[in-house]
């Protein structure tokens, strides 16, 4: 694959507003781990190849293990996330695919007995962050495999 253009060059503006956005996102006091879970999820809903990379890699830097990760596609079959991680996931897969029943009532009330109002707001934003990255990413042919993990274990 080839990359159709290097956006972060075209645009140095609008990859600044993402890169801030990322940053809000990373400090809002959610954990890391389950950012990444997040991440990795709608990428790979998505289909985005750079972003599944990025965020397995992350993921793994952040001591997550390779069978949580190689199972996450199947995190409803697997009993190693915790509840609030499948809250989450379950918040993710709603919002990622928002025209497939636009987050039905039952998601919203196991994500709230997860996650305060304002931790749910936070989710949210990183779901709509990681989506827009994805798009990007996607749109633009970012090619996989040159990443290297900004986390240390």
């Amino acid at each position: 694959m080839k990359a159709r253009m290097n956006f972060f060059k075209a645009s140095p503006g609008a990859t600044q507003a993402m890169l801030d956005l990322t940053q809000y996102v990373k400090d809002c006091g959610l954990e890391a781990s389950l950012q990444e879970l997040v991440k990795l999820r709608a990428s790979q809903i998505n289909g985005c190849a750079y972003c599944i990379d990025m965020h397995s890699l992350d993921a793994r830097a952040l001591g997550e293990t390779e069978q949580r990760i190689y199972c996450l596609s199947t995190w409803r079959e697997c009993p190693f996330y915790t509840e609030r991680e499948r809250a989450a996931l379950e918040w993710t897969e709603a919002l990622t695919l928002i025209t497939e029943g636009h987050v039905p009532d039952e998601v919203y009330d196991r994500a709230r007995t997860q996650f305060s109002e304002e931790e749910l707001v936070q989710l949210s934003l990183a779901i709509v962050t990681i989506n827009a990255w994805n798009r990007i990413a996607i749109s633009f042919r970012s090619v996989p495999g040159h990443y290297k993990p900004t986390h240390a274990k």
